[in-house]
């Protein structure tokens, strides 16, 4: 199984803020968007590159560079024994078949199909296999920080936000590699006036590169159903309404007219007020738990309700925009809201919806999101423009503003004993999962970009090493290490794996363990900027080796073929994910987590900032602890800081 790809991009997206390129040439309900791209939201979409396959002997090239970091002499001639074998017998038979199948498919990348079954056919929990958050910033304004305040505005967002995609007016992502050239009027004038066949060359001309709009469809009115063997996604666009849990207790209501309009602010936000203030007493079996165990099991206990009569209500649930979860637990520290974020009461959750919004009694948000379906690029864009908007333009301020009638329908779930002992199962097994989960965190002030860019140095590339160095003096050996790296520049891209584990920062934690020269750890920091850079270039580009040799597997699994390289135990090593991390880089987000991979694995989100750096790191019990490889982590990131400071 490969590691969670979350939402970490090496090509950071960026979104145009400024109206310079917005122009509102509709009539209709101006507030009920976020604004009105004179750049269609599709425009690039048809012209955009197609993902490459790379060239097989550059993917094995590669391969074996990443092995060089791990394995003795010995064991890596072995290895390099059989990478040669497979780059010139059966893997030269099997690149030639995947790319005649890619040229019969040009309508997405080779590597799609494959990530959707890699998600749909894995019969494990979402909860902790697959579900991250990622938590906003408090808003600026405190008197928006309040659970039915935020809520109102924020659902309000997401709805000018769902609207404004669907009317393919929401601003295209582009990565702009010179915004003074390009992230201007001029520039979308120009583009806007190009063929949609042409359009992504224009853009390339003015060193733009759009990116890959297809996952955005999937933000709203989506859910993961759960199949015997393989799950699939629903959607249905035609559904107007929002799916609210309170205190295990699940709600509807229209947020949308049907004219597609938005609601009075009074209508939702009433609607809010009468849900959090329901004294309906905590269901004996809330039907949250289901959709949190094996996925055989759950299509099981789901054909179970829908014999029981209650198909009409999971349609409800199934179609909703999206899920948003009025909490009424209060958390103490990061820790504690990190674990509420992640996993958190399961009985107020849907944890097969593509998309959940979050909000504790203080008025804390978070989103929490299915990941079958998408990767960084949408999610981002969705949390980014909610959080501007709900704290620039937000459509209540006070509680006063609740002074509609509500119009809630409760759902009510027809249950026999066989559904109450589903319940039952599932609520014992995720309590069992989750009670293993460790999570802390660590915050670093006075060492970031700030302080790292002027020596030429890679922030993220610190980040990582800093992360290697932590593994080496907590547990005494190097990790096979995923960072992951979106190639949404190409038609359909998902993600590539950049793998930070190298020569380069071998030698400088050994430099760094010895106290060496200023000059000489100076020296290995730079290298190991350079070497990550490259990694991640490459990786951005779609040339990296992880999807390649991936979907060259899959292909001699199908044909049944036995394959040395495959095989070989070191090529299982590397792919038995032990340190897996992803990076937040938005000023909208707090911090952001994720489960470990594997049982005796570290999941760390981290990010860094212009002054500080954070990380929110977990384990499972019994193998490891958060708290170990922070401390080590703490004193890896003071060495670093001496060095860069002295």
């Amino acid at each position: 199984m490969q590691a969670r790809t979350l939402w970490s991009l090496s090509v950071k997206s960026k979104t145009a803020t400024s109206t310079a390129g917005v122009s509102c040439v509709w009539n209709r309900c101006k507030s009920d968007f976020l604004h009105k791209s004179i750049v269609p939201t599709d425009h690039f979409q048809k012209s955009l590159p197609r993902l490459p396959i790379p060239e097989l002997e550059k993917t094995c090239s590669r391969y074996l560079d990443t092995q060089k970091a791990f394995l003795s002499d010995e064991k890596f001639q072995q290895t390099k024994l059989y990478t040669e074998m497979f780059e010139k017998e059966i893997g030269k038979d099997l690149h030639s078949k995947l790319v005649s199948i890619d040229k019969n498919n040009k309508h997405t990348s080779y590597i799609t199909g494959h990530w959707f079954d890699m998600y749909f056919k894995d019969r494990r929990p979402v909860v902790l296999n697959h579900n991250p958050f990622m938590s906003f910033k408090p808003s600026p304004r405190p008197e928006l920080n309040d659970q039915l305040i935020r809520a109102t505005n924020m659902v309000t967002s997401s709805l000018k936000y769902c609207k404004t995609l669907r009317a393919n007016v929401l601003e295209p992502e582009i990565f702009h590699l010179d915004p003074k050239a390009s992230d201007t009027l001029k520039f979308r004038k120009f583009v806007r006036l190009l063929p949609k066949s042409l359009s992504f060359y224009g853009a390339y001309w003015y060193k733009a590169f759009p990116l890959d709009m297809s996952q955005f469809s999937s933000l709203f009115n989506s859910t993961r159903i759960p199949q015997q063997g393989k799950d699939k996604l629903y959607k249905n666009e035609k559904a107007k309404h929002l799916l609210v849990f309170r205190n295990g207790n699940m709600y509807v209501f229209d947020c949308l007219n049907d004219n597609g309009d938005i609601l009075p602010t009074s209508q939702i936000m009433s609607n809010l007020k009468y849900i959090l203030e329901d004294q309906s007493d905590r269901p004996s079996h809330p039907i949250g738990y289901l959709p949190t165990q094996d996925r055989d099991v759950w299509a099981q206990a789901r054909q179970h309700l829908i014999e029981n009569g209650n198909s009409m209500e999971l349609d409800l649930v199934d179609t909703a925009l999206f899920a948003l979860s009025l909490d009424n637990v209060h958390a103490d520290d990061l820790a504690d809201l990190s674990k509420q974020y992640l996993y958190g009461d399961a009985a107020n959750r849907w944890c097969d919806k593509s998309l959940s919004l979050l909000i504790t009694p203080k008025g804390e948000a978070c989103v929490n999101f299915e990941h079958s379906w998408g990767d960084g690029v949408a999610v981002m864009s969705y949390f980014n423009a909610i959080y501007a908007d709900s704290n620039d333009n937000p459509v209540t301020s006070s509680h006063a503003d609740a002074n509609a009638a509500p119009q809630v329908k409760k759902l009510e779930f027809s249950l026999n004993a066989t559904n109450k002992a589903d319940i039952d199962a599932a609520k014992a097994k995720h309590d069992e999962a989750t009670s293993k989960l460790c999570l802390d965190f660590l915050e670093y002030e006075g060492l970031g970009k700030n302080d790292l860019k002027p020596l030429k140095l890679s922030p993220d590339s610190i980040m990582q090493l800093s992360f290697q160095m932590a593994y080496k003096k907590a547990y005494g050996s190097t990790p096979a290490t995923y960072e992951s790296s979106s190639t949404s520049a190409f038609k359909h891209g998902r993600t590539e794996t950049v793998r930070p584990a190298t020569l380069a920062t071998n030698a400088a934690c050994e430099l760094l363990a010895k106290n060496s020269s200023r000059d000489e750890i100076l020296a290995a920091l730079s290298e190991c900027s350079k070497v990550h850079g490259n990694l991640t270039r490459n990786a951005a580009m779609g040339q990296g080796w992880d999807r390649h040799l991936f979907a060259l597997r899959l292909l001699a699994e199908s044909e049944g073929l036995d394959v040395p390289l495959y095989s070989d135990e070191s090529y299982r090593q590397i792919n038995t994910i032990t340190l897996s991390t992803s990076t937040l880089s938005s000023p909208a987000v707090a911090a952001g987590g994720f489960a470990p991979v594997v049982p005796h694995g570290l999941g760390v989100g981290y990010g860094i900032h212009d002054d500080k750096l954070g990380a929110v790191v977990t384990t499972y019990k019994p193998h490891n602890s958060p708290s170990d490889f922070l401390s080590a982590l703490k004193e890896s990131v003071e060495q670093i800081h001496a060095v860069v400071k002295s």
